[in-house]
């Protein structure tokens, strides 16, 4: 966006900085859908143009709601790009722009927590690793029951999350549950992860768009002032030191040679294909390094 004037009612963004999302807006309501195939994996192409997107509308006021989606029905972001571990200098940029004390995944999931506009996260698909990460940093999520699945499979590849889950899922459901989705790293189905507070709702496949589209539409329709006094008021966790210690953990594990192995040999077996990603957790728990 950025350079061009702000999203009018039904216009959609051509910028050709835009390449992995596709972003069109109606009525206050920006809807920004994810389409990086093969499975939408997290690459630095992706977090740039999410992270362009996010600036860039930071100062909009003509927009107040982004809705979140996947062009793909069975993956939403699967997980951080595993071919970067042949790549340790492609997120320096990212590392450089980074707020003091973040590295850059967890100031990708800061910068979303922090938006201005209300973020809505519409899962009809899977979300592992840092694509669970974004869902978790987003003030809201709904998810198609029998299709959506959350999981943080980091413990896998050798590693814990590194990019806000240890926090965010701390403030969204007790430590026992946290510490079940981090250490178990099964996927959750929809309905589980309302229970324990990961998502706001689970809902049937066939209303998740007409419920996500018309809360929206009730939100950015809210007179002026009024999201931003919410946002304000409903209190944001400072999670400056508990990032500090994720950070420590995640990258004292990437030191050893098991996370190396194990992320090469997933990556040889399969992960990053659509059927590689359709049972990552089993491709991964059989592995034999």
């Amino acid at each position: 966006m950025g350079q061009q004037a702000h999203l009018d009612k039904e216009t959609e963004m051509t910028d050709t900085e835009f390449s992995r999302l596709r972003i069109s807006s109606t009525d206050g309501v920006a809807k920004i859908t994810i389409e990086n195939p093969p499975v939408n994996v997290l690459d630095v192409r992706l977090m740039g143009e999410l992270r362009r997107f996010l600036l860039s509308v930071r100062d909009d006021e003509s927009i107040r709601v982004l809705v979140f989606q996947s062009a793909d029905p069975e993956f939403f972001i699967a997980h951080v790009d595993m071919t970067l571990i042949d790549e340790p200098h492609a997120f320096d940029d990212f590392v450089r722009e980074a707020p003091a004390g973040l590295n850059p995944f967890q100031a990708f999931g800061e910068l979303l927590r922090h938006q201005p506009q209300v973020t809505i996260v519409k899962l009809a698909g899977l979300a592992r690793g840092g694509g669970a990460e974004f869902i978790s940093a987003a003030d809201m999520v709904f998810a198609a029951e029998g299709r959506a699945g959350l999981a943080q499979c980091e413990a896998l590849m050798g590693i814990t999350p590194g990019g806000g889950a240890t926090q965010y899922l701390s403030g969204r459901m007790t430590r026992g549950r946290a510490l079940e989705v981090i250490l178990g790293a099964d996927v959750m189905d929809a309905t589980t992860a309302e229970r324990y507070g990961w998502i706001n709702r689970a809902l049937p496949e066939a209303e998740l768009d007409g419920f996500v589209d018309r809360l929206a539409r009730n939100i950015a329709a809210l007179p002026a002032g009024v999201v931003a006094a919410a946002k304000k008021a409903v209190p944001m966790a400072d999670l400056r030191e508990g990032f500090r210690r994720e950070h420590d953990a995640w990258a004292g594990l990437f030191e050893r040679p098991a996370a190396e192995k194990l992320i090469r040999a997933g990556l040889k077996a399969g992960a990053q294909t659509k059927a590689g990603e359709r049972n990552l957790e089993g491709l991964l728990r059989g592995l034999k390094v």
